[in-house]
């Protein structure tokens, strides 16, 4: 049976692959810097071989990095260290974009290391999760009412990272080269703006949320002033601005192509959120 390592497997994505691979009987490990099943740290490769032992899957994820951290050699180096310590096939959750991307895309690197690694190999290019307002970056935003983000009328396909979990969970355990040598771009069947998916959450939980357009730089300042490093208050902004700009309106349709079915809504996981309480202030 084959042995799958889930890296980053608290995260977003990682624990719904994990927890989807489990309950379809295979036989899964998880890995992240704390709190997974083996402690894997990306800027320590000298513990990265227990991790690894005995590993025939990978699921790859590169983490919220550390300011001053360059993640064009981190993941590349750990695909090396997977195929020779046996791995047979890479899952690699890249983003939106990178392969049209220049060399100097951040995660350029890990997809060409991926891609001439000798195992077989699946790209996931996913656009702006839908969990980012129920469980990260914009759940404290959503609670207070306000989304401050420069993004104006912008319109994003956000993808479920349900979808996300279950095509990684399909390329890392079907049999068969259905999944290999192949990239999806992952997003939802339909791009909407961040006024509107305001609205939705407003109407699911009863609650006041409202979108408003704010700069860039008024953006950065007020993430900043919470505590958000500024290397990476700048970088989501350039990203958020990109939105306003149509460089994220693009719907795709990999989400039907990896599973044979249409991708889920952000309807559907403003129902399935407001239902599961995240929108409902810790007492």
């Amino acid at each position: 049976m084959n042995e799958i390592l889930v890296l980053g497997g608290t995260g977003t994505t990682g624990r719904r692959v994990a927890r989807r691979l489990t309950a379809q009987g295979h036989r899964v490990r998880t890995a992240a810097r704390t709190g997974g099943d083996h402690r894997l740290d990306l800027d320590d490769p000298a513990g990265w071989a227990p991790a690894l032992d005995g590993v025939t899957a990978l699921y790859l994820v590169e983490p919220e990095l550390r300011p001053g951290t360059d993640r064009r050699e981190r993941l590349p180096l750990l695909v090396d260290r997977a195929v020779a310590a046996g791995v047979r096939r890479l899952v690699l959750l890249s983003a939106h974009g990178v392969g049209e991307a220049d060399d100097s895309h951040p995660l350029k690197a890990a997809e060409r290391a991926v891609q001439d690694s000798g195992a077989d190999w699946t790209i996931l290019r996913p656009g702006w999760f839908a969990q980012n307002f129920s469980e990260t970056f914009w759940r404290p935003a959503v609670l207070s009412g306000v989304l401050a983000l420069p993004t104006g009328d912008g319109r994003t396909a956000f993808v479920d990272a349900e979808d996300i979990a279950e095509v990684a969970a399909a390329a890392l355990a079907e049999d068969g080269d259905r999944h290999a040598g192949r990239a999806y771009a992952l997003t939802g069947p339909r791009a909407i703006d961040f006024g509107e998916a305001a609205e939705l959450i407003s109407a699911a939980t009863g609650r006041p949320v409202r979108h408003q357009d704010v700069t860039a730089e008024e953006f950065v300042a007020t993430a900043t002033a919470h505590g958000a490093p500024a290397e990476a208050a700048r970088r989501l902004a350039g990203l958020l601005t990109d939105v306003r700009e149509g460089r994220g309106a693009v719907v795709s349709d990999g989400v039907e192509r990896a599973l044979g079915r249409p991708a889920r809504s952000f309807e559907e996981h403003v129902a399935r959120a407001a239902e599961a309480g995240c929108w409902t202030p810790a007492d």
